[in-house]
């Protein structure tokens, strides 16, 4: 009986909770909501790309690090046994360089997609998941991030001949089952490394300004996603 009881209650605690959300919004005009949810993305986009586009945004942050895959991680290990962690190192950090790189110049395709909107996006990106502005943006903006990213990644690595070695390897390596084919290739491997990078920063900030929309910075950011608390 309490069981019910307590579920009874909860039902009816996440109903008011919903109504009390939807009519904070409903108060906020389209053009605010709007307006708030642009301003979201640009903050999140400027988060992103001030973090990882420079030297060491990659290879300083652990979280996203760009390491050697799968097996070719335990043949780092073994080139290292054998004396070769030089050019280990190399290789791991002409791959993060790379990204840093890539990023660096992630901000106008990001601001396009800002821009392309409509009020439909807004609303879904304010009615979505916790990271439903940071989904907008894998959306609408991925093909073109790996279009503008993977020139600049070939850049890097051409001045690395390891690529070369990596390829052959790993080519080698995902034949046999032993990595992901998508991997068997570096400036790919390197590109979406960049992505999966860009996309966790902005996560992270949506994910800050989601808990705690006073501490936006900013009165519109405040009323339209504090309209969710």
């Amino acid at each position: 009986m309490r069981g019910l009881k307590h579920s009874v209650f909860a039902l009816f605690f996440g109903l008011t909770v919903g109504v009390a959300q939807a009519g904070a919004l409903d108060a906020i005009s389209s053009g605010d909501a709007s307006a708030g949810v642009k301003a979201a993305l640009a903050k999140g986009a400027d988060y992103a790309v001030a973090s990882l586009g420079k030297n060491g945004g990659f290879l300083g942050n652990e979280k996203v690090k760009i390491r050697l895959p799968g097996y070719l991680e335990q043949a780092d290990s073994a080139l290292r046994m054998f004396g070769m962690g030089k050019q280990a190192d190399q290789l791991i950090e002409t791959m993060n360089h790379a990204a840093e790189n890539a990023v660096a110049e992630a901000k106008p395709i990001l601001t396009q997609s800002i821009k392309k909107m409509s009020v439909k996006d807004a609303k879904d990106i304010l009615t979505g998941g916790e990271d439903s502005v940071t989904q907008y943006f894998k959306r609408t903006s991925t093909d073109q991030l790996a279009a503008r990213f993977m020139p600049i990644v070939k850049k890097e690595t051409k001045k690395l001949k390891l690529a070369d070695q990596y390829n052959n390897f790993a080519g080698k390596a995902a034949s046999a089952g032993l990595i992901d084919k998508q991997n068997a290739d570096v400036d790919s491997y390197v590109t979406q490394k960049a992505m999966d990078g860009l996309f966790l920063m902005i996560a992270e900030e949506e994910k800050k300004l989601r808990a705690n929309p006073l501490g936006a910075g900013s009165e519109l950011l405040k009323n339209v996603f504090g309209a969710l608390n």
